[in-house]
């Protein structure tokens, strides 16, 4: 898999490390572009021998990857093909969680800017979290918009930490910074921003040399959870809101009021408050 062959990641690999580096400027939204190059490569790399950890990081310091794509809404038969390659009883989206939770390499979010909504889900799909203490973000606001989230979020939240803590970042819908995250349980760490990167770079080393079998055997031994019915239950819940008009009319005002522009996107949990119904 070639760097060329795609247009809004980048990756380099370097000892049984492969580092992704999305690219989707001007906030890195979740789009059908983005999640399908993203896809892609998931599907090309799972069963390659050679390749041990993945880690993800974003070209932009200020956003990992913003949420799912608002104007999608626009757009109904964006997702057509994920539907047809998810698994049985997935929606694309957590169909796209749970390529990643089940990759046979380990998977580590080096994160330095905010992630929400999709993105704040693509990390809780991955086997490891690490974020900088003064810049790293993460929220669930779907509420704010008048839904629920729809890509595993409810199920990897509870997974990670308590059923109260679940709720209150799914109701209170506002952004946690990565000390807070790391009480939780939503990531492994928060660390110095400018040791970082240099943590996330040994650790990813150290465990791509480990003996062949160990990382295998290590995964097989601390199973991921099976979440199946949860995700029945979470779809159900996120399309029953998506087919009301409140939802529709608090995204068209959202983008309307600079959601998806870099300085909207800096203050979004405010901004999606002050919308009127």
């Amino acid at each position: 898999m070639k760097d060329t062959d795609f247009d809004r990641i980048r990756i380099s690999c370097n000892d049984g490390v492969s580092t992704v580096t999305i690219d989707n400027p001007p906030v890195n939204v979740l789009d059908a572009h983005l999640m399908s190059e993203m896809r892609h490569f998931l599907l090309s790399v799972r069963n390659d021998p050679k390749t041990r950890v993945l880690v993800f990081q974003s070209a932009d310091p200020d956003f990992f990857i913003a949420h799912v794509d608002m104007t999608l809404i626009d757009e109904p038969y964006a997702f057509d093909d994920f539907v047809q390659g998810a698994p049985e009883g997935l929606n694309p989206f957590q169909a796209f969680g749970e390529l990643l939770r089940n990759l046979p390499q380990v998977t580590i979010v080096k994160l330095a800017g905010l992630a929400r909504g999709g993105g704040a889900e693509f990390i809780s799909a991955a086997d490891m979290v690490f974020a900088a203490e003064e810049q790293a973000g993460l929220a669930q606001c779907e509420a704010l918009m008048g839904i629920t989230p729809g890509g595993g979020a409810t199920q990897y939240l509870s997974s990670r930490m308590s059923r109260g803590r679940t709720l209150e970042i799914i109701l209170g819908a506002d952004l946690m910074d990565a000390t807070t995250a790391e009480r939780y349980g939503w990531i492994n760490r928060a660390l110095p921003a400018k040791k970082l990167d240099a943590f996330v770079d040994q650790l990813a080393q150290n465990i791509s040399a480990l003996p062949d079998g160990v990382i295998a055997a290590a995964k097989k031994a601390v199973p991921a959870a099976d979440m199946r019915e949860g995700f029945r239950r979470e779809h159900e819940a996120w399309a029953g809101l998506f087919e009301r008009p409140t939802a529709e009319t608090l995204i068209r005002r959202g983008l309307k009021a600079g959601a998806q522009t870099k300085e909207g996107e800096k203050k979004l949990e405010a901004l999606l408050r002050s919308l009127k119904i």
